[in-house]
């Protein structure tokens, strides 16, 4: 099944907009300039006729042949209707055009935003990434066009903190962005100067290169933080001549691309959403953390948008997940997600409720790439085998609940790939009679129904006890 077949769900807009009619058949008929966006600061420039009805099918076909793409790789990329307030990949018969047209009407049911920043958000058409090409796949690509694209889309992630990353990784990942920039032959003053015109923000993420804290911080420790960038960065770019890899473009190229792929959110599709603060007293209630959360063949990982770490990652196997409208006026879109926990030792079910307008969008989205996992089940089983899961246990080590098909513990650890689920404010429930929580209605099985076929999951269980009680 190929990703052009699931995104946003269908809507009565999709057919007519209440913005409108579009302009009339006899202008659109006409060849029309159109601008295709790529990462990277540059884009594809098109006539194109009859836009009103042109397809993204038709589309791609254009740019591929604009940009040399090859055969092999023609489904690493899809068309995007992109804003600060909205990102959408498309399928591939709609019509880029009416869609536009159709924007506001998009944003208002799909964000939160005012009505003045809706009336003047524009998105753009992009041409990128296609969050249901496989890992597997695209390290197979020896393209360096193809690659190249690749790795503009990916070094932008990283560059704005949108795929979070330990300090190894960035500052590798900015000596090979240097040096893909600048070739590998830089040494001494000629490094110093290019680093310093070209800024540390060009190689390493913004809030790192920027720092934080408030003025007398700043003043007092950003030259000595900055220079411990600095060199760090040119001891790492250094080690690039010596290494076994090779510094080719093309070799640097799939440095860079397999560096990102050990992030486990690589290729996500992102939505953004709020999650409850953990309660800190009285005057602490009812605040909320905004998120962001990155959805890809892999799982489901919900981050700090501020922080710019992992709150909680998840394989599809461990969780259950649903969505819910709003029930009177005020109310939430929510995303449930159902996953195990610990509570003072004791195993329970833990409940994370995601507050999104985009919730309905992140459903289908994790439903569909279920069933696309388990589509390809026997060869995503080779291609991870051996690769452990963010929330299992070191090899060797039996789980520490003792309870059947049940997952390890999720590990709370220093890097920023790492769940922090202590820092989490979830409802808990436990499966051994014990209540910790009761939550209403009781059910005797998961709370959702929304589970992959496969999973080590454990659902809830309600015994008779707590049945009665």
């Amino acid at each position: 099944m190929e990703g052009d077949e699931c995104n946003f769900p269908p809507d009565s807009s999709d057919d007519q907009s209440q913005r409108g009619s579009v302009a009339s058949s006899a202008t659109l008929s006409r060849a029309q300039d159109v601008l295709i966006y790529l990462f990277g600061d540059s884009a594809v420039h098109l006539s194109v006729e009859g836009l009103g009805s042109v397809t993204v099918q038709e589309l791609c076909r254009t740019v591929r042949e604009a940009l040399h793409i090859p055969e092999s790789a023609q489904d690493a990329f899809a068309f995007w209707l992109s804003s600060p307030l909205l990102e959408l990949q498309l399928k591939s018969r709609h019509q880029p055009y009416k869609l536009c047209r159709q924007w506001q009407d998009l944003l208002y049911r799909f964000t939160e935003a005012s009505e003045e920043d809706i009336s003047q958000d524009e998105p753009c058409l992009q041409y990128r990434r296609n969050v249901f090409y496989p890992r597997s796949k695209e390290l197979q690509i020896a393209d360096e066009a193809v690659l190249r694209l690749l790795y503009e889309e990916a070094r932008s992630n990283i560059l704005t903190g949108r795929y979070p990353c330990d300090p190894e990784h960035w500052t590798s990942l900015g000596a090979l962005s240097l040096a893909l920039e600048e070739g590998t032959d830089l040494d001494g003053q000629k490094l110093t100067t290019t680093i310093r015109e070209k800024k540390l923000s060009s190689f390493l993420p913004a809030h790192v290169a920027m720092g934080g804290g408030g003025l007398f911080s700043t003043l007092r420790g950003k030259s000595s933080r900055q220079a411990g960038l600095e060199q760090n960065l040119q001891e790492e770019y250094r080690k690039l001549n010596t290494s076994a890899a090779g510094t080719s473009p093309l070799e640097l190229l799939h440095q860079y691309l397999n560096t990102c792929h050990t992030l486990p959110y690589y290729g996500s599709a992102f939505f953004f959403g709020e999650i409850d603060k953990p309660v800190q007293g009285i005057l602490q209630r009812g605040k909320r953390k905004a998120v962001s959360v990155g959805i890809c063949l892999d799982g489901v990982y919900v981050m700090d948008v501020k922080e710019k770490h992992v709150l909680l990652g998840l394989h599809f196997n461990e969780l259950s997940w649903d969505h819910s409208y709003p029930e009177e006026e005020g109310d939430s879109h929510i995303l449930w997600l159902e996953f195990d926990g610990e509570e003072d030792g004791t195993p329970v079910n833990k409940l994370l409720k995601i507050y999104s307008k985009q919730a309905e969008l992140m459903s289908g989205f994790i439903e569909f790439c279920v069933e696309l996992k388990s589509v390809s089940e026997g060869g995503a089983a080779a291609e991870t085998d051996g690769e452990p899961s963010l929330s299992q246990p070191p090899a060797g080590q039996d789980s520490k609940n003792g309870r059947g098909g049940r997952r390890g513990m999720l590990h709370r650890q220093s890097s920023v790939v790492c769940s922090r689920v202590h820092s989490l404010s979830t409802i808990s429930y436990v499966d051994n009679g014990k209540e910790i929580k009761r939550l209403k209605p009781k059910r005797a099985a998961s709370f959702f129904t929304r589970q992959p076929s496969v999973t080590t999951y454990s659902a809830v269980q309600v015994t008779e006890s707590l049945e009665q009680g």
